[in-house]
């Protein structure tokens, strides 16, 4: 079965109806994660760290060797909040720039990781936080929902499809 963004919304009013496998929830919601905006998909992931990061945190650091992040977090440490929410941007946009391609050959698990970092930075106030008073689209925070009702090993396969294909993969061309 091929997923659009037309498939993914239509299943996602009810991801578990009973026209849809329950193993299809993975793929429809990684499909509505990437029909949203850039700016809704950087919202979405901000709010499944820190709403729901009880449940996910746990499996993203002790996965992943972060420390081969750790040089790309504190480049992104050292800019302005501007350059840092651009970053974020280039990343989930896919825009060729040095920390797109920096950020592309990490493993999977270390993408994952280096978002839930980032996610604890903003937190700290090392990189730019969430806009005072921010309220999620519709899109996100229906999104968010259909995440919640995946068990934790859907939820972290649904995130980890999220960032996979961020930022540039110099070595695919």
């Amino acid at each position: 079965m091929t997923y659009t963004t037309e498939s993914a919304s239509n299943r996602f009013s009810n991801p578990f109806n009973s026209s849809t496998q329950f193993a299809d929830a993975v793929p429809a919601t990684t499909a509505l994660f990437n029909s949203l905006s850039v700016d809704d998909q950087l919202a979405m992931l901000w709010y499944a760290y820190t709403e729901m990061g009880r449940s996910i945190t746990p499996a993203a650091p002790g996965a992943a060797r972060l420390q081969l992040a750790e040089g790309l977090l504190n480049q992104i440490k050292q800019m302005s909040h501007a350059e840092q929410l651009q970053v974020m941007r280039d990343l989930a946009a896919k825009r060729n720039t040095p920390v797109s391609r920096a950020y592309g050959i990490l493993s999977n698990n270390t993408k994952l990781a280096f978002w839930y970092e980032l996610s604890e930075l903003m937190v700290q106030g090392f990189v730019v936080p969430m806009p005072p008073g921010y309220q999620p689209s519709r899109d996100v925070v229906k999104l968010l929902e259909a995440i919640k009702q995946l068990d934790f090993g859907q939820q972290i396969t649904v995130l980890r499809n999220t960032v996979v294909n961020m930022g540039v993969d110099p070595l695919a061309d």
